[in-house]
């Protein structure tokens, strides 16, 4: 009597069944996804010069300019590629639009050249803002 032989069909072979695992992931890789939020994060560290005056409330819809050090300008989120005047106005009236009422905040780095600094105020003022203020930090006590 012969119980098993090698080539019988009843002999198989244990496999795993990746196909579900693949759609358990990609489900939880959309979850994951749709349901993270994107905050805006500054794109570089400024060191601000300090001031004693008090701080402020942002209103919401504000244009922010920022300087580095090197005197790089940043538009918005976007950096301007030229330093020239020309090259900072444009790339004001692509974010800001139409709306000149709007405030605008000049972050500049406390190490950033003055030259640099006085440029983006006077492509503000030929664009006809009128509401600049200047970001400080709150100086350091001892």
């Amino acid at each position: 009597m012969k119980l098993g032989s090698q080539g019988s069909a009843g002999s198989d072979e244990p496999e795993i069944n990746l196909i579900s695992l693949i759609d358990v992931l990609f489900c939880l890789i959309l979850f994951l996804v749709m349901t993270t939020t994107f905050t805006q994060r500054s794109v570089m560290k400024l060191q601000l010069p300090q001031a004693q005056s008090e701080a402020k409330a942002d209103p919401g819809n504000t244009l922010v300019i920022a300087i580095n050090a090197d005197g790089k300008y940043f538009v918005g989120n976007n950096e301007v590629l030229k330093t020239d005047l020309a090259s900072v106005k444009d790339a004001i009236v692509r974010v800001a639009g139409d709306d000149r009422k709007q405030p605008v905040v000049l972050r500049a780095d406390g190490r950033t050249p003055h030259q640099a600094v006085i440029t983006a105020m006077d492509a503000l003022g030929q664009l006809g803002f009128t509401r600049l203020a200047i970001a400080t930090a709150p100086e350091k006590r001892q």
